[in-house]
C-alpha cells in the first residue's frame, strides 16, 4: 500500500524536493477555495496542509471537504488543537511540540485525540515539532504557552531533533511560525539535516523564491508556505521557476 509517508520517504531518498501549501481555516473563505486551489494545482505544490493555531469549531472539516472537491493532491491536517481533526482528510501530522515543556502539547492533547482517531481512516504520521525563535511572538507560543528555541543555539536545536527521531518520530518539522520576521536559517537546517535520518520539514517566514531555494539547498525535504500565498497569490507563478 502506497502511503503518504512512504511517498515522502521515496521522494527524500531520490533527492526530490516537496512543497506544501498551508491553508488556515480561519483565513480562507469557502467561496474562494475553488479559485485558490486552481492555482495550487497549477503550481509545483505536492501537498496541502490544513490547520491553524486557533480555529473555530467545524471550520476545518468544512474547508477540507471543499478543498477535496477541487484537487487530487494529498491533504494533511496540521492541527493546532483536537477540534481540528476530521476524518475527511487523508492524513494527520500527529505533532508533539518537543521544543517546549508544556505536557499538554507533548502528550496531553494526543491522549484527548484518541477517541477521534481510533476508528479513523486517517494516516497518522508522528511528527517532532520544533519552534524556532524568529524575532516576534507567534500564535503557537501564545496558544501553547511555550518558548521557542533560540536561533543561535544551533546545537540544542539539532539535539532536540535527534531526540525526536530516537523517540520514534517519523518527521521533524522546524517552524519559525506563521508570518515570521525571518525563516529558519540555513545553518540551522544544515545542522539538523546532518544529525537526523528522517525527512525534514521547514516552514514559517518563507516569502520569496530565493528563501525557498535556500531552504532546499540547506537540506529541507519539504517546505511549507502559507502566509506568502495569503498575502500575494502571484507567488504561485514564481514557483514555476523553482
Amino acid at each position: 500500500m502506497k502511503t503518504i509517508y512512504n511517498h515522502i520517504l521515496q521522494a527524500t531518498s531520490k533527492g526530490e524536493k516537496l512543497l506544501a501549501v498551508l491553508i488556515d481555516p480561519d483565513k480562507m473563505d469557502l467561496k474562494t477555495v475553488a479559485k485558490f486551489i486552481e492555482k495550487v494545482n497549477a503550481s509545483r505544490a505536492t501537498h496541502i496542509f490544513v490547520g491553524g493555531s486557533v480555529v473555530a469549531a467545524q471550520l476545518t472539516e468544512a474547508l477540507v471537504i471543499e478543498i477535496k472537491k477541487h484537487t487530487q493532491l494529498p491533504l494533511l491536517l496540521f492541527p493546532g488543537d483536537v477540534g481540528q481533526i476530521t476524518n475527511q482528510a487523508d492524513a494527520l501530522l500527529f505533532l508533539s511540540l518537543i521544543s517546549g515543556r508544556n505536557p499538554d502539547y507533548l502528550i496531553g492533547k494526543h491522549v484527548q485525540a484518541i477517541s477521534k482517531l481510533k476508528n479513523s481512516n486517517l494516516e497518522i504520521i508522528s511528527t517532532g515539532y520544533i519552534l524556532i525563535e524568529n524575532g516576534k511572538q507567534t500564535a503557537v507560543q501564545r496558544v501553547t504557552n511555550t518558548a521557542p528555541l533560540q536561533n543561535n543555539n544551533i546545537q540544542l536545536i539539532a539535539d532536540t531533533a535527534t531526540a525526536g527521531e530516537l523517540l520514534g518520530m517519523k518527521l521533524i518539522y522546524l517552524e519559525a511560525g506563521s508570518g515570521a520576521l525571518q525563516p529558519v536559517s540555513k545553518k540551522i537546517i544544515e545542522k539538523v539535516k546532518t544529525n537526523i535520518s528522517i525527512p525534514l520539514i521547514v516552514g514559517g517566514g518563507i516569502r520569496n523564491l530565493k528563501q525557498l531555494k535556500q531552504a532546499y539547498q540547506a537540506g529541507a525535504d519539504l517546505v511549507v508556505i502559507g502566509t506568502a500565498f495569503e498575502d500575494d497569490e502571484s507567488f504561485f507563478e514564481e514557483l514555476q521557476d523553482c
